[in-house]
């Protein structure tokens, strides 16, 4: 099992409404009760924290709490400075008369699918590289499952191409050097562009293999349908070396719940809760119960942290 505490970065993943911002949220609250300096970035382009928290919080860091700080990325802005960057890295590389159409090819790119993730990632890749070394943790609140799958096996699949990218370059320069250089190597900016992002990328997926510094965990109720969507997530992020290390069990009915309509729901939320144990044996346990009040104040927030430490130091067998 994956020890939470110890890990400085922490995904949290699940499906939609079964409260992942607030877990996210309560997981940098209590990381920071405990002394430690945390960022918690939200990635879902429907943000929440800024709810959560009672504040405006926008791209760049902005203070919550103490040793508590807040980032949230907007997707179309990461886009644009992605796409403004590609054209930087672009300039004194191509024929002047090429300028204009190259730039309208990459603008036509910008709309195409999987452009906002590819910005997304490459932001998240400069917290982790830049800002890292600046927090003891950095919580990513992602947005529901699918997205964070896609998000999350980028750096596999981005390295892949850029190996391919690479090599041709490589081979196109060699023959240019034998054609018009007398054997000489040829200077090719754009080989040292691909070079430096293949290196980065390199970089933040070892981070994220790396067990004993990255967790993933997701959040999900005792119910059929996100156990089943959890299961299969598991599985493909799995199939990328990507390992869902715990399972936050939100809203379980508490023994104090009466009446005869509860008594039912707990009967069967017990069935449920036997079908996750079952399942995720891989997995740690974190069970949440069900509160009297909406997760409304930054009190509520910090009521719902303690639940979550209580059952995290109970899985770990901290006492």
């Amino acid at each position: 099992m994956d020890d939470l505490l110890k890990q400085s970065i922490i995904f949290v993943g699940g499906k939609g409404g079964v409260g992942k911002s607030t877990t996210a949220s309560a997981l940098a609250v209590m990381f920071a009760k405990m002394g430690k300096k945390t960022l918690i970035v939200s990635t879902d382009p429907a943000h929440n924290l800024g709810d959560i928290f009672h504040q405006e919080i926008n791209g760049y860091t902005t203070p919550l709490t103490k040793l508590l700080w807040g980032i949230e990325i907007d997707p179309e802005a990461e886009t644009r400075q992605y796409i403004n960057g590609v054209k930087g890295n672009l300039k004194g590389m191509v024929k002047s008369n090429m300028v204009s159409e190259v730039h309208r090819q990459i603008d036509m790119a910008a709309s195409a699918p999987g452009a906002e993730e590819a910005a997304l990632f490459d932001r998240i890749v400069s917290i982790i590289l830049e800002e890292g070394n600046g927090y003891d943790k950095i919580i990513f609140d992602t947005a529901p499952t699918g997205h964070t799958i896609r998000l999350l096996s980028l750096p596999e699949l981005m390295g892949v191409w850029m190996d391919g990218m690479l090599e041709r370059r490589k081979k196109t320069n060699k023959n240019y050097s034998q054609l018009l250089n007398d054997g000489e190597p040829v200077e090719d900016p754009i080989y040292d562009v691909l070079q430096k992002r293949r290196e980065k990328f390199s970089k933040v997926r070892d981070i994220l293999l790396n067990r004993h510094k990255t967790g993933f965990i997701f959040v999900l109720i005792p119910e059929r349908l996100p156990i089943l969507e959890t299961e299969k997530a598991i599985k493909l992020m799995s199939s990328h070396s990507l390992n869902i290390g715990g399972l936050v069990v939100n809203k379980i009915l508490p023994n104090q719940a009466d009446g005869g309509f509860l008594q039912k729901r707990r009967e069967q939320e017990k069935v449920y809760l036997r079908m996750m144990q079952e399942r995720f044996t891989d997995q740690s346990l974190y069970e949440v119960p069900l509160l009297e009040e909406d997760i409304c104040t930054l009190s509520h927030l910090e009521g719902f942290a303690s639940h979550l430490q209580k059952a995290i130091y109970q899985e770990e067998g901290i006492y």
